[in-house]
């Protein structure tokens, strides 16, 4: 966090000298807010401190800092936990398509959900995904809510507003402790947006923050959907599926280099994460070397093949496999795909 802090200050400063120092600490502020929301990751799986207190309460601050609230998310992602490799239930942060859902897509729509997957719209998905989709979902809904007691009260007066808003649904929280806790990151957030702007300027502090945001939103999603979207990966209904062999055949490997697995606190070790998600991060490394037996069947993916695992992006239901749109168009007309290839 104080490394955070100080590359924020160096990149303020540095805006009024030349944008060429404020780029590198721009690209390092990206780095190091990966990292926050890998261990954000941790605290919601009540692995990076011994007691839940401390997961409960770091896990909030750095929530803050990466601009997602924390126990929201945590509930979202423990249900991708408890359901990996079952893609009738959760089909990722890019909602991949099956075969038969992409077929009857138009022309346009299948160009677009290809764009939405490519690398090159990453930034613009970690950017929705970080900072608008949060703040709008917390916004829309409380206003939702306010209507829902508003309506409550007009109808039955005696009622109190509490009780109004108790009978309150909506897909954006499921509890009243989870609209609590993101009520409370939205307010701390935007409250040092507000602190930041007035301390720096509107212009340099959303500039730097929208586009540190963008790149480390980018690169998080990108690095999730490898772990778990690549050639011919685990990807079965609910009636065929099972646990172990979606954290085995359904979860690459990432191959990162050293300096990468730290920012990412080695969450390239995916399958031993998927395994037992209470291992921290610092143990991962250990359990994959000490087990080398168990993970012959782990895809590896290297930095430089990520960007070939982006593109399989369709769930093939019937050979219960993730495959690539050229696979797909091989199988409706071998001809064309050869010729197109």
């Amino acid at each position: 966090m104080a490394s955070l802090a100080l590359l924020w200050w160096a990149a303020l400063i540095s805006v009024r000298v030349s944008y060429w120092l404020t780029a590198p600490a721009v690209l390092l502020i990206s780095l190091f807010t990966l990292r926050v929301f890998a261990l954000m990751h941790e605290c919601g799986h009540g692995s990076l401190f011994r007691t839940q207190w401390l997961n409960r309460a770091c896990g909030f601050l750095l929530g803050v800092v990466s601009g997602m609230p924390q126990f929201v998310w945590s509930q979202h992602h423990n249900f991708h936990h408890a359901n990996n490799g079952n893609w009738e239930k959760y089909r990722g942060l890019y909602t991949t398509r099956s075969v038969d859902e992409y077929a009857a897509m138009t022309a346009a729509q299948q160009r677009m959900y290809r764009c939405k997957c490519s690398i090159a719209v990453a930034p613009l998905a970690g950017l929705i995904y970080v900072i608008f989709n949060p703040r709008f979902t917390w916004l829309k809904g409380s206003f939702a809510l306010l209507c829902h007691i508003a309506k409550g009260k007009v109808a039955q007066p005696a009622l109190s507003a509490k009780v109004h808003a108790a009978t309150f649904q909506t897909r954006y929280w499921k509890s009243r402790q989870e609209y609590w806790h993101m009520a409370w990151n939205n307010i701390v957030l935007l409250s040092v947006w507000i602190l930041m702007c007035r301390a720096f300027g509107i212009l340099p502090f959303f500039t730097i923050y929208l586009i540190s945001a963008s790149l480390a939103g980018g690169a998080g999603i990108i690095l999730f959907t490898v772990q778990h979207n690549f050639e011919h990966s685990y990807a079965t209904d609910g009636k065929r599926w099972d646990y172990e062999t979606g954290a085995i055949e359904g979860t690459s490997f990432l191959i990162l280099p050293r300096w990468l697995n730290w920012f990412t606190a080695n969450i390239a070790y995916h399958h031993i994460h998927h395994l037992s998600a209470k291992i921290p991060d610092y143990r991962l490394i250990g359990c994959h070397n000490e087990n080398p037996q168990l993970f012959s069947a782990v895809t590896r993916v290297k930095l430089s093949q990520i960007h070939r695992a982006l593109k399989y992006i369709l769930w093939d239901t019937r050979a219960q496999r993730i495959i690539s749109v050229a696979e797909y168009r091989q199988q409706i007309n071998p001809a064309v795909a050869v010729y197109r290839a």
